[in-house]
């Protein structure tokens, strides 16, 4: 009986660990406003609604920024095809690291980092704060510099995806460079060789 029940509470502790990942619904790769339309209503906006994202839509809102839309290629170009940028998605939940492959946000600390994104005032309020970080491992060698001209400029084909999607659907989006990257790199537990670009607000405007 007793090990009946250590079996069964180390089941339920699993089954709370995992749980904690959010398992989004497959994003819906149709439909949305002509791609004209999209270009010419694009724009940055710094007031938004605190209300949250619904997960379809944010299934859609990352698919579209950093999605896979062959076996081994994004929807954003990397160079040499090295895929070193990861998206984080800071929710009032907590700080999630978005898995392309599963199509899942995996918990990566279990407390709100919205405020340390940035140090605008709507960041903390924001539903979504999306972090994009790259991982200098994964990088062709190259000197320091070289490195993070590199990812700075995938960032801004995967931003500009989010800005995109943005005017689609009527969200409000702005990106950011106003930012603690060592606070924020030390709240997110982040490696020595994880770099932080920028960060992009999404949310309903106001």
């Amino acid at each position: 009986m007793k090990k009946f029940l250590f079996i069964l509470s180390l089941l339920l502790f699993t089954s709370a660990l995992y749980a904690q990942n959010i398992k989004l619904p497959t994003p819906n790769k149709s439909g949305g406003k002509p791609l004209m339309t999209v270009l010419n209503e694009r724009k940055s906006s710094r007031d938004f609604s605190e209300k949250s994202l619904p997960n379809q839509q944010l299934s859609n809102l990352l698919w579209a920024a950093w999605g896979y839309n062959r076996a081994d290629k994004r929807t954003a170009p990397s160079s040499q095809n090295k895929q070193e940028m990861d998206i984080y998605v800071a929710l009032a939940s907590g700080c999630y690291l978005y898995d392309a492959r599963k199509n899942e946000l995996v918990l990566v600390v279990k407390q709100d980092l919205r405020e340390k994104t940035g140090k605008q005032d709507f960041v903390k309020n924001a539903p979504v704060n999306i972090i994009f970080v790259a991982d200098k491992r994964k990088m062709a060698q190259q000197d320091e510099q070289s490195m993070l001209q590199t990812a700075y400029i995938n960032t801004g084909f995967i931003s500009q995806n989010i800005y995109l999607y943005c005017a689609s659907e009527g969200l409000a989006t702005v990106i950011r460079a106003w930012v603690d990257k060592a606070a924020l790199a030390l709240a997110m537990k982040l490696h020595d060789q994880q770099e932080i670009i920028v960060c992009q607000t999404v949310g309903y405007p106001k």
